[in-house]
């Protein structure tokens, strides 16, 4: 099985086409994106945080899951992560090098969000 776990707020925040004025349409915006995208993982979860998340119910939509970070977005990509450890070969999409070194020790490889937007 493989895992797709996007980081909203690091995706989003990668190009500045005006996503600081409306977070939650900016996630929604992605969420779309992600939802019309051929992706080669058998289940993709989006994070969000913050006023984000009022852009995207929480749940899942066919492959699609949407996990609504109840703090830190980080702490709750590393837990999606940790939770899949062992039966999933599973990818994060962030440029957040802390956040990397986290995922990455738990078991995770990481992409770049360019390579993310690049797919969809």
């Amino acid at each position: 099985m493989s895992v797709l776990v996007v980081d909203g707020a690091n995706v989003v925040g990668s190009r500045p086409d005006g996503w600081w004025r409306d977070r939650p349409g900016a996630a929604r915006r992605l969420y779309d994106a992600l939802a019309a995208a051929d992706l080669d993982h058998d289940e993709v979860v989006l994070v969000l945080e913050g006023a984000a998340r009022r852009g995207v119910e929480a749940g899942r939509s066919d492959r699609l899951r949407v996990l609504h970070a109840p703090g830190s977005g980080d702490d709750a990509i590393v837990a999606a992560v940790a939770e899949r450890s062992g039966t999933a070969d599973v990818v994060v999409v962030t440029a957040d090098r802390g956040l990397r070194a986290r995922v990455e020790q738990a078991g995770a490889s990481c992409q770049g969000p360019g390579w993310l937007l690049d797919r969809l």
